[in-house]
């Protein structure tokens, strides 16, 4: 794998987030048991990050599925982690979420987690994996997408 993915850090069993991956960095995620990629980065953003496309036709060329979920780096919005809480149900795990630094990624799956796992556990998980979303503690104690619809 490339330095990128390198940077990949496991947030749970069946989650992982990475900043952003390139074409060449999928081949090598399914040997560290990653089966599905989230990307959660607009296209056209940067200039130098790959399409969704090229993203998508790599992740399959590797044998992962891949998820086109696309949020603001301006914010969250309740349809995004709805959109998260209906895509991680049907997807194979672990899931992989990346964006431009991984903190759009995690944040969904923090929301997503919302009322599954005390706040604490959200923060401290996201902690583990670099991220620091202490912050967003006092949102995290009732569902968001409770369910997936």
């Amino acid at each position: 794998m490339t330095s990128s993915s390198a940077s990949l850090s496991r947030v749970t069993d069946d989650f992982y987030v990475a900043p952003q991956l390139r074409p060449a960095d999928l081949a090598g995620l399914k040997a560290v048991g990653v089966a599905t990629i989230f990307n959660n980065r607009p296209d056209g953003e940067a200039a130098d990050q790959p399409s969704s496309e090229d993203m998508r036709a790599a992740a399959e060329a590797a044998g992962l599925g891949y998820v086109y979920l696309p949020v603001s780096n301006k914010g969250l919005a309740l349809e995004d982690v709805k959109a998260f809480a209906r895509h991680y149900a049907e997807a194979e795990k672990p899931v992989l979420g990346y964006c431009r630094s991984g903190k759009r990624s995690i944040m969904l799956w923090a929301f997503f987690q919302a009322g599954r796992m005390s706040p604490e556990e959200i923060v401290a998980a996201a902690a583990r994996a670099g991220h620091d979303i202490s912050k967003l503690a006092p949102y995290l104690g009732a569902p968001v997408a409770a369910s997936p619809a």
